[in-house]
């Protein structure tokens, strides 16, 4: 499947969460949403870069999110998070 073709399937599977949402009396916030993609390091060439359209809003990709207090890479490594964390000890100890 060629970039352009993710993006349309992953745009139709938002739109679709946005109508499901608003039918059960929720709102999508798209200011407050984030777009990952997740792929395997020899695959990150093929990840789309462009952005993926939340209730008209344009939304671009990041290399890393925050769950919970997680951060995920794109390549699911954890680095970021382990950064944060190893940062976060360090200014404790000053």
């Amino acid at each position: 499947m060629d970039t352009a073709g993710l993006v349309q399937m992953v745009n139709a599977c938002i739109e679709d969460v946005a109508r499901w949402m608003q039918a059960n009396r929720l709102q999508l916030n798209p200011t407050k949403t984030e777009v990952l993609w997740c792929a395997p390091p020899q695959c990150q060439n093929v990840i789309p870069s462009g952005p993926v359209c939340i209730n008209s809003s344009s939304v671009l990709p990041v290399t890393s999110v925050r769950d919970l207090g997680v951060y995920i890479d794109t390549d699911v490594a954890m680095k970021t998070h382990v950064t944060n964390t190893v940062r976060g000890c360090f200014s404790a100890l000053r």
